[in-house]
């Protein structure tokens, strides 16, 4: 079963960045579905590492189209990508460590993550991209 089902909410209308939601969607599908099917520490680990590394190109890309259309609200919105990564960069560190960390949780956390983010800043990025009033570069 599906952690994270699509959306049309999670559009925004820009095909690059719409693929690669569904792109990321679907790594954190893949890394749940190993999880609750007992993958072990190294094949997480790697889920969550290539996850990261998706995350971080993606919100790059987002991030140089924020400012090129200068979205009002780039500040909010990239702080709440640099909280995504910082959350990873700990997950990952914590696996790699060996450590104890909530298999159940981990999973229920990028859930929330993604859906909260694709549901609130990316649809606000949406809907400014897409209203008469946005600025022009």
């Amino acid at each position: 079963m599906s952690l994270i089902e699509w959306k049309d909410e999670f559009n925004l209308g820009i095909e690059e960045v719409d693929n690669e939601h569904r792109d990321l969607v679907a790594l954190i599908n893949a890394l749940h579905e190993a999880i609750s099917e007992g993958a072990d520490r190294a094949d997480i680990l790697e889920g969550i590492s290539e996850i990261y590394t998706l995350v971080s190109a993606h919100f790059k890309r987002e991030e140089a189209f924020m400012r090129e259309t200068r979205y009002m609200a780039y500040a909010e919105h990239k702080e709440d990508h640099e909280v995504l990564l910082d959350d990873l960069r700990e997950i990952i560190d914590q696996v790699r460590s060996g450590g104890r960390y909530a298999e159940a949780r981990l999973s229920a956390d990028l859930q929330y993550w993604f859906s909260e983010h694709f549901r609130t800043h990316d649809a606000r990025l949406h809907q400014a991209t897409h209203s008469e009033e946005r600025p022009r570069t």
